[in-house]
């Protein structure tokens, strides 16, 4: 199928932080396609979407069929299939097509604890989707300091940053403008792909706050414009 102008497409929405963003977006008027390996999951995933969002517009996909409709691609999967997902999608995905990358490096991926990471030979795991995507396949590192349980809620209301590295300055750019559209999320300009390997351990540490505090804690970063005007405007 061809791609519908303005398709988001989320790998790995059938998971809570996937399935939490798919429903921020959609009630924020994005089209959702809902990624699974599994197009029956995706399809059950994007009706119980529709459920709690009645007006979003949701639907399901196996993965490769979603990121083919789609112009813009969420990937939210656990770190243990991060690889193999990438490149399952490798030859699905366009070139300009951005692929955002949420996924995380935590250590229960080699049975660890959630508050550690494991090492990854490229740095982070957006480093890692950059070497194993062809060049001209932009992608930004974003949203992993975004509470699933928090997403999910959508009678609470947001009011925290997300932090966007890449190495081009109009992929962040791009990013932003989708992040923007969720009611309660400030982008921020956080760098080059590499900085990635700082804000993805933030979700480690996250989780052991939230456990100590009995919370969904969230980062806000201080003395930025309210307004969230991006850098260069």
């Amino acid at each position: 199928m061809t791609a519908s102008e303005g398709a988001i497409a989320i790998v790995g929405a059938t998971g809570a932080l996937g399935f939490g963003l798919a429903l921020r977006l959609g009630q924020a008027g994005a089209e959702v396609i809902v990624g699974s390996r599994d197009e029956e999951r995706a399809r059950a995933a994007a009706a119980r979407a529709t459920t709690v969002a009645a007006t979003g517009s949701f639907r399901g996909a196996a993965n490769p069929d979603a990121v083919g409709q789609s112009e813009i691609v969420v990937l939210a999967v656990p770190f243990a299939s991060h690889a193999a997902t990438i490149k399952g999608l490798a030859e699905a995905l366009r070139p300009g097509q951005l692929v955002i990358d949420a996924t995380v490096p935590l250590a229960p991926a080699i049975g660890g604890r959630p508050t550690r990471l494991v090492g990854v030979w490229q740095g982070s795991a957006a480093e890692q989707t950059r070497e194993l995507l062809p060049d001209e396949v932009p992608v930004v590192a974003a949203f992993h300091t975004i509470s699933a349980a928090m997403l999910e809620q959508l009678d609470v209301g947001l009011d925290e940053d997300v932090l966007i590295c890449g190495d081009r300055r109009d992929d962040r750019r791009r990013a932003a403008e989708l992040i923007a559209r969720v009611k309660g999320l400030r982008p921020v300009d956080a760098g080059p792909l590499e900085a990635a390997r700082i804000v993805e351990s933030l979700t480690a540490l996250l989780i052991g706050v939230n456990r100590r505090y009995g919370t969904h804690a969230g980062v806000r970063i201080t003395g930025l414009p309210r307004d969230g005007a991006w850098p260069g405007k």
